[in-house]
């Protein structure tokens, strides 16, 4: 009977039953710690494909929820306007402030992911999402609860993709990427589309209402989510050895967990080590070019309703609908990722080497793509004689080449850095969001200033600057990774790192002698992973 009940809850949880396992004698390995056997049912890359699949799938959804919010006050602007009576880029700081939570929260959860696992912090951190999204009494208690959700959801944010780390090894693992990188730039693209249609018949707390329908449909799935944290299992494991009352296993322990550091040293190097990181010369070029992306990818919720709405006459609703386009552009990237990646397993395959530079690829293709679909936009939505589909095309090729640039660019980090991979990417991720909450509160004023074709060319202008970034990167990249203190040299090294890579180690650790866990992706990935 007790067997059948655990079978039952392991479908429930999308956990697998261990049955009778779990009273068995545990798997040591080669040094004596508690350690997954070849098959063990408790180790999440034995689980099934069908179930890891779903775990994948919730995962991307709790991540989805937080990009579709991060927009969704861009469509209703005007009735925040209306409401409280307070000018538009007052009214923008609905959006900014959301936009800098997703600066602090990673700083704050990452490391109690690495410590506690990542289940609890989806459950503790998504509730407080939602409770917080409630604030929005008058307009300084909606900005508060605005700035203390983005903080909250950055955490499923930075957390779901090392649910796809724990779940799969880096060569499957780039279907699962390509499909949460394109829920994440899908998710910002149909907020304003959902607030602009609401606002036509009511107001902008229906947008929020959206919000928060999206978010109780997901609380019922993430219960389902079982521990993924491969650390966190160990310990578990290792405990209930202790307490078994085997012969032999009153000690029992996992590697690592006798010298574990302590939370107040994890969180000295996650909030010191980023910015140290950020000024070397590789993480300081992409920190800005993905900047700018993002930038402009918030700035664009604020362009389509000058141009289809304020030039052409579009309503509220409708002149969001080109924003759709955007969608099937992220569809297009994720396609051309799905093809990387198979290039990439077909050349490891084959027993090349894979560097750092490989990666550059993508960014190098969507960086020339970059400030032409920027260019073609800008001047043919400079003039309504031009038919609306022309530039919803360009917006869409930009969408595009905006993602590759991004996971390219993300990619690269990761391989580069390996070992300090963790504060690299929250470096990048300071920058970025620092940049798109800025840019609700320029982009109006400037293409006002500027119009449409001339704005358009600036921000083109910057583009085709940056688009020589990867170009060098590619070239040089072996070159000035020698002159760096952190970046990884030569191939040994990261053959080394993925012979060592262990998914017991925690967070991030001792600076000289340890591995970074990643701000994005946990510590067992200490190098060349899939974003």
């Amino acid at each position: 009977m007790t067997a059948q009940v655990g079978r039952a809850l392991s479908y429930v949880t999308f956990k697998p039953d261990i049955g009778t396992g779990k009273h068995e004698a545990p798997y040591l390995n080669e040094e004596g710690y508690v350690d997954f056997s070849p098959d063990d049912l408790e180790n999440p890359r034995n689980w099934s494909l069908k179930r890891r699949w779903a775990i994948t799938c919730i995962a991307v959804v709790l991540a989805m929820n937080g990009n579709f919010a991060s927009s969704i006050f861009s469509g209703s602007i005007d009735s925040v306007m209306e409401e409280f009576g307070v000018p538009e880029v007052a009214a923008s700081l609905t959006t900014t402030m959301f936009l800098l939570g997703f600066c602090a929260g990673p700083f704050v959860f990452a490391p109690l992911s690495e410590f506690y696992g990542r289940r609890w912090i989806f459950y503790i951190t998504f509730l407080s999402y939602m409770a917080f999204s409630f604030l929005c009494a008058n307009f300084g208690s909606l900005l508060v609860g605005r700035f203390l959700a983005g903080v909250f959801i950055s955490a499923p944010l930075s957390t779901s993709p090392g649910v796809l780390v724990d779940l799969w090894d880096p060569i499957e693992r780039g279907n699962a990427t390509g499909i949460f990188s394109l829920a994440s730039w899908v998710g910002p693209s149909l907020g304003p589309v959902v607030s602009g249609f609401v606002q036509l018949k009511k107001n902008w707390r229906w947008g929020m209402y959206s919000v928060l329908w999206l978010g109780a449909l997901t609380v019922l799935l993430m219960f389902l989510i079982p521990e993924t944290h491969a650390p966190t299992i160990l310990a578990k494991k290792a405990e209930r050895a202790r307490k078994s009352g085997i012969a032999g296993y009153e000690k029992a322990i996992m590697e690592g967990e006798e010298d574990k550091p302590s939370l107040a040293h994890v969180y000295k190097l996650a909030l010191t080590r980023p910015w140290i990181l950020m000024f070397d010369l590789i993480s300081l070029l992409c920190s800005i070019y993905t900047c700018i992306v993002f930038t402009l990818q918030f700035m664009l919720f604020s362009i389509y309703p000058i141009v289809f709405r304020d030039m052409r006459g579009w309503n509220a609703g409708v002149s969001q609908l080109p924003l759709l386009g955007q969608v099937v552009g992220a569809v297009l990237g994720a396609i051309v990722i799905f093809v990387d990646s198979e290039r990439r397993r077909s050349k490891d395959a084959a027993g090349k080497t894979l560097l750092p530079e490989d990666r550059l690829l993508m960014a190098m293709f969507g960086g020339v793509a970059f400030p032409i679909t920027m260019f073609w936009l800008a001047w043919s939505a400079n003039y309504n004689a031009v038919p609306w589909i022309v530039p919803t095309l360009a917006g869409t090729f930009l969408s595009a080449a905006l993602m590759l640039v991004y996971v390219a660019i993300i990619n690269y980090l990761t391989d580069t850095y390996a070992q300090y991979a963790a504060s690299v990417i929250a470096a990048n991720t300071v920058a970025r969001s620092a940049g798109s909450a800025a840019a609700p509160l320029f982009t109006t004023q400037m293409f006002t200033a500027l119009g449409v074709g001339g704005g358009g060319s600036l921000i083109g202008g910057v583009a085709t600057l940056l688009a020589l970034i990867p170009f060098v990167f590619f070239w040089y990249g072996a070159r000035i990774r020698r002159k760096s203190k952190y970046a990884l040299v030569e191939p040994d090294q990261m053959e080394k790192m993925d012979e060592e890579a262990d998914p017991t180690d925690y967070g991030v650790q001792a600076e000289e002698t340890q591995h970074a866990g990643d701000m994005d992706e946990p510590a067992q990935s200490k190098r060349s992973e899939d974003v």
